[in-house]
């Protein structure tokens, strides 16, 4: 019997008002939860409605480094080439623990699966479009930040039929140097071939980072998929 992966440990960033949505953004390779964490509180100020979770990718072997144990979400064997094979029982390891904490949230916390946004940044970023293009559940939106198609050759066969109407945000910076601009274009124009909604921004002159442009495009779109729950209650 194949065991379960451990729990992922996460930074959490409450709600400061009633909390009715729900943002999951997975870190690159060799980061943490903490190195997102300030952008959930500083996008939290204008939409107090939402919940930030940040998981932890845990430390295993990367073959590029040597067998040295780094935070990840799964192995690396080479430079960074969509045509290369990847490490697909680390990437579907890693969705199993990322949907445990998608069920926390619905199950202990009460946020349906259209109030939940999933997203993620390079290494992140691949395994957020793996569980979201995959789940049983329809998110309220994917976002993906200077990353690629996790198994590209077979993706579009083990998508949901929950998935086909989620909007997707995508965001790459044309100097990515590590995750390259052609990989992201090239992901965008499969999802799109296969009729998926994405908002594709190019970000010029942008290496593998974020950007305050990148930022007020992400809050928007959070506005536009997962907006503040205005509650009328009618005098007795």
């Amino acid at each position: 019997m194949t065991s379960m992966p451990p729990k992922l440990t996460a930074i959490v960033h409450d709600a400061p008002e009633k909390h009715t949505a729900t943002v999951i953004f997975m870190h690159g390779f060799g980061d943490s939860g903490a190195g997102w964490a300030p952008v959930g509180e500083q996008l939290s100020h204008y939409a107090p409605h939402i919940k930030f979770v940040f998981p932890n990718a845990p430390a295993i072997p990367i073959a590029l480094n040597g067998g040295m144990l780094m935070p990840a979400w799964y192995d690396i064997r080479g430079s960074i080439n969509q045509d290369k094979p990847q490490d697909e029982t680390g990437m579907l390891r890693s969705r199993q623990q990322v949907m445990e904490v998608i069920r926390e949230e619905i199950e202990v916390h009460g946020i349906p699966a259209n109030r939940i946004v999933l997203g993620g940044f390079s290494q992140g970023c691949v395994l957020a479009l793996l569980t979201g293009l995959t789940a049983e559940y329809r998110f309220a939106g994917l976002v993906a930040l200077s990353g690629y198609m996790p198994m590209h050759t077979k993706i579009m066969n083990m998508v949901s039929d929950a998935s086909k109407k989620t909007p997707i945000f995508w965001g790459h910076g044309d100097a990515d140097q590590v995750v390259r601009y052609e990989y992201g274009k090239q992901s965008v124009e499969l999802l799109e071939k296969h009729k998926y909604s994405v908002q594709f921004k190019t970000y010029h002159h942008m290496a593998h980072s974020s950007s305050p442009q990148e930022l007020r495009d992400l809050l928007e779109f959070f506005k536009e998929t997962i907006p503040a729950e205005m509650h009328l209650t009618a005098k007795v």
